[in-house]
């Protein structure tokens, strides 16, 4: 389970590596789903969240007060960092109790029904087993919840951390050099949009621009997606994987081969 759970129990140009079909296959008997929104209606996980939003309304008129008595960049970027913070320590008061029940509560359905991986339910078209009574259920209990003794089983469903390959060198590369075409054309468009008399003409105007960029992004990216989705799929291949899905849906469990494939990518 991880940190994605906690947004959604509080309430780029990005890789498409993933080369699952849209929906979990039937035939996977350890594959378990759980419903995150259900699990964020809870009662307990309601008042968290008022009380976060209390503390955050708060602490944004605080926040605002401090900006007005910073003078330099320096200085507004400490006042953010403060108040960042205390929103953080904020949030892991009120919400990191019962994420970690909700972490162990996952943990011990799914080695009780044998699951090597849960997934989000919003990903499920057909099959899979529905874990999200069970989870709450524990959670809801009295009982204490141990960590599981032993990890879960080994996954044929593999996943990769999109965010993990976005970051990679060559991609901060290519959306270098994209900006860096923007900042250039832009001078040129703005002078065609001063000069546009119409709205009919500025929209034109806009239209170009975007066709531009959108043309210069696919050439410096799309490169990088084939090059992804390949390597991707070779280490799928070579690690027997049924599929690959995006970290993003992975709640528990799962064959992480987000390394094998940066490894692949470096080669």
């Amino acid at each position: 389970m991880k940190k994605r759970l906690i947004s959604s129990l509080v309430a780029t140009a990005m890789l498409a590596v993933a080369i699952a079909p849209a929906a979990i296959a039937a035939d996977l008997t350890d594959v378990g789903f759980i419903d995150q929104t259900a699990l964020g209606s809870l009662p307990q996980f309601a008042s968290a969240n008022a009380q976060l939003a209390q503390y955050k309304a708060g602490l944004d008129q605080q926040f605002a007060a401090a900006m007005k008595h910073a003078r330099t960049d320096a200085d507004k970027q400490t006042v953010t960092m403060r108040f960042q913070q205390q929103l953080q320590e904020k949030q892991q008061e009120l919400v990191g109790p019962l994420f970690q029940r909700a972490q162990l509560a996952l943990a011990t359905v799914a080695t009780n029904r044998k699951l090597s991986i849960v997934v989000d339910k919003r990903i499920i078209v057909y099959g899979g087993q529905d874990v999200t009574s069970d989870v709450i259920g524990a959670i809801r209990s009295s009982q204490a919840l141990n960590p599981p003794s032993a990890s879960p089983p080994p996954s044929e469903i593999g996943f990769v951390d999109q965010s993990a390959l976005d970051n990679s060198s060559k991609v901060k590369d290519a959306n270098q050099q994209l900006q860096q075409y923007m900042d250039q054309q832009r001078p040129a468009f703005q002078q065609k949009l001063k000069a546009a008399k119409t709205d009919a003409e500025r929209n034109d105007v806009g239209a170009q621009f975007d066709k531009l960029v959108s043309d210069k992004r696919d050439q410096l990216l799309k490169p990088l997606v084939d090059q992804t989705k390949s390597a991707t799929a070779n280490v799928a291949k070579n690690k027997n994987l049924l599929l690959v899905i995006d970290r993003g849906d992975v709640i528990f469990g799962g064959t992480d081969i987000t390394q094998d494939v940066q490894n692949a990518l470096n080669k």
